[in-house]
């Protein structure tokens, strides 16, 4: 098993409040990787870490490794081009003022590509892949923020699509969209995982259930219990983690 991502000893405040305590994990390469736990207990902060989107949080104090494909993302000079190669979901859609198209379009322009007929098929590609294409293939240069919550939190995804990362972190990326479009987008992730390495915090037990290799729990900021999927829901070593995956707690 091939770490991509690496945490080793890592703590994370912000001011006086601990959001992570001495987390040292893996992530595989091109696994799904689900991480599970209740509210507070580190996730969005571990995932902020990774694309040092921590940086924005003046309070947060980092200590510890965090290393993408060996190299620690702290010690990067380059942060812009760390970004490119990660992309981030939030739990609620971030939508830039442009058009649908454009912003699929922003992130590839930004990088160099203006080839109009790549930028189509790459922003068809996007939308297709966040299950949004046949919505909106008509109102392409409607404004983004016209769309439904549902439909913007999709663009979000095209969006994150459109770097085409290496590493794509969803943060309850699900939160604002219907059961059965989730659905449609769980299946897309299965084939994306061959592309990437995708990190899915949810507190939707079941998603990870379906949907993760190796799944993590986190609970009062601390990492409970890593291992195989299967195991962590049918064989936890940890009954705090026996006690959340089966609605104990949460």
């Amino acid at each position: 098993m091939v770490a991509h991502v690496r945490f080793q000893d890592v703590h994370v405040s912000y001011g006086d409040k601990v959001a992570l305590q001495e987390v040292s994990l893996e992530i595989p390469r091109n696994q799904i990787f689900g991480i599970i736990g209740p509210a507070n207990s580190g996730k969005t902060t571990l995932l902020k870490c990774i694309n040092r989107t921590i940086d924005f949080v003046p309070a947060a104090r980092v200590r510890g490794e965090v290393s993408v494909d060996g190299q620690d993302v702290f010690r990067i000079r380059n942060v812009y081009g760390l970004r490119r190669r990660i992309g981030m979901v939030f739990p609620l859609p971030v939508g830039l003022p442009l058009t649908v198209y454009d912003n699929v379009a922003y992130a590839p322009r930004r990088a160099g590509l203006h080839d109009r007929d790549q930028l189509d098929a790459l922003v068809e590609k996007c939308l297709r892949q966040a299950v949004l294409w046949d919505e909106v293939k008509d109102r392409l240069d409607q404004l983004g923020t016209k769309l439904s919550g549902g439909q913007q939190q999709r663009l979000t995804l095209a969006r994150a699509l459109s770097h085409r990362p290496e590493i794509l972190c969803l943060d309850e990326f699900s939160i604002a969209i219907d059961p059965v479009t989730t659905m449609k987008i769980e299946d897309v992730l299965l084939e994306l995982k061959n592309e990437m390495t995708i990190i899915l915090v949810t507190n939707l037990v079941q998603q990870a259930h379906r949907l993760a290799d190796h799944t993590a729990f986190f609970n009062a900021s601390r990492l409970v219990e890593v291992g195989a999927t299967e195991k962590i829901f049918t064989e936890a070593d940890n009954e705090l983690t026996r006690g959340y995956v089966t609605g104990g707690f949460g």
